[in-house]
């Protein structure tokens, strides 16, 4: 059974293991460039696919048969192919609303929809189903009935926003679709994009203590109701959150942050060993990228011009999965660098006595015993505000080792 998801870009996609750990097929993933998607689909070369941006209204044309829930929608994501006749529907209604309601009651809400797309039809399906008070169409093409964002920062009312377009999704993992300063009375959060595994809006939202959701289990239910179809076998519902939250910490990150020497290197490669996770070591990242040693970057421009480069990575690094990343001691001098490595990581602080830190060397801000202390009183507040687990490591590298896996088999996943 050949079996996929297609679309432009698929590079963020992680439909794959969700369908084979739920399936006995092999899942594919084939992106289509649009000056192939005529001839792709006149051909079938498919038993079944999935169907994703910019593709979900574009395919209907194809399809020979459409059940209701996609026509009302407007939109389509899964179809089969029997015997050369195209049948088509709509799972991410089921994904959508399935997630919506695990978190969120929406009844007589004010909900703002981000987007014009296939999803964003569905989501209006969705809330109409679950008797919200108003849905604002919101959209950069304002002709009616949406309304353009410099408008709908004037809806102070609205309770509940929900983007259904692919701003904040990785590469572009920095961007919000709104700023959530403009709505003051915004009660939820909800985020198709589920790749990274928190957008930069659902990082807004957490910052302000809204609550929020990203798009995973959305992704999670779609697939079970998509299985379904394909095969005509019942998947059920029951492990959809057991599931969501297995690929949630797979694709996590481990950020370790602290004073310079104070262990993380070490720790994080013996971690990535016991883990079989990635390592990278943002230090060595940033020599790279400058093709200099940092204390020549300090020495020949400048803190400024090292911490530039040091956010330039961290945002490059925070894109990655299932990766323990060792951050230099100050990456949290900058909230932006925090940002980013908090989208699909998690912040664990390894702490040491300052007594027992590396003094001079290759760190042009360690220079001696008086500035250490006086960094660490500086820092500390930031280790503390940034990070989820406080990490000893003062005896034992493998005492610390174990204190890190029990921390984190407590506080890891979604």
């Amino acid at each position: 059974m050949k079996v996929g998801l297609i679309g432009e870009k698929l590079g963020h996609s992680f439909s794959k293991p969700i369908h084979e750990a739920l399936a006995d097929y092999t899942y594919n993933l084939m992106p289509i460039p649009k000056d192939k998607f005529d001839d792709f689909m006149r051909q079938k070369p498919f038993d079944a696919i999935n169907v994703t941006i910019p593709y979900k209204e574009t395919v209907m044309p194809y399809c020979d048969y459409i059940d209701e829930k996609a026509k009302k929608i407007g939109a389509v994501n899964a179809i089969k192919n029997v015997d050369g006749k195209l049948f088509a529907t709509n799972t991410d209604y089921d994904g959508l609303k399935m997630m919506i309601e695990n978190h969120f009651d929406l009844t007589d809400k004010i909900v703002g929809i981000c987007g014009s797309g296939g999803t964003s039809k569905t989501a209006f399906a969705v809330c109409e189903n679950l008797k919200v008070k108003e849905i604002i169409k919101v959209a950069r093409n304002k002709n009616k009935p949406f309304i353009s964002y410099e408008e709908f920062k004037n809806r102070k009312d609205v309770q509940v926003i929900i983007n259904t377009t692919s701003v904040g999704m990785s590469p572009d993992i920095m961007s919000s679709i709104v700023n959530l300063d403009d709505f003051p009375n915004c009660k939820a959060v909800i985020d198709v994009v589920y790749n990274p595994l928190i957008t930069s809006l659902c990082y807004s939202a957490k910052q302000k203590n809204i609550p929020y959701i990203c798009g995973l289990e959305m992704l999670v239910g779609q697939a079970v109701s998509a299985i379904e179809f394909f095969t005509d076998k019942t998947v059920g519902h029951s492990n959809i959150a057991k599931l969501a939250k297995k690929i949630y910490s797979d694709k996590q990150n481990i950020v370790l942050i602290g004073m310079p020497s104070c262990g993380k290197s070490t720790i994080g490669k013996e971690l990535a060993k016991k883990l079989g996770y990635d390592f990278v070591d943002m230090d060595l990242e940033i020599e790279r990228k400058a093709e200099m040693s940092i204390p020549q970057i300090f020495e020949k421009y400048g803190e400024d011009y090292f911490r530039d480069i040091e956010s330039d990575v961290c945002i490059e690094i925070a894109k990655r999965n299932h990766t323990i990343i060792s951050c230099g001691g100050g990456v949290v001098k900058r909230e932006k660098n925090m940002h980013a490595l908090s989208l699909n990581g998690k912040i664990i602080c390894i702490k040491r006595d300052v007594d027992k830190l590396v003094i001079g060397g290759e760190r042009p801000l360690s220079k001696d015993i008086q500035t250490l202390k006086k960094m660490e009183m500086e820092r500390n507040p930031l280790y503390q505000k940034y990070s989820s687990v406080i990490i000893e490591n003062n005896g034992k590298i493998s005492d610390t080792i174990d204190e890190f896996m029990e921390a984190y088999s407590e506080n890891s996943g979604y």
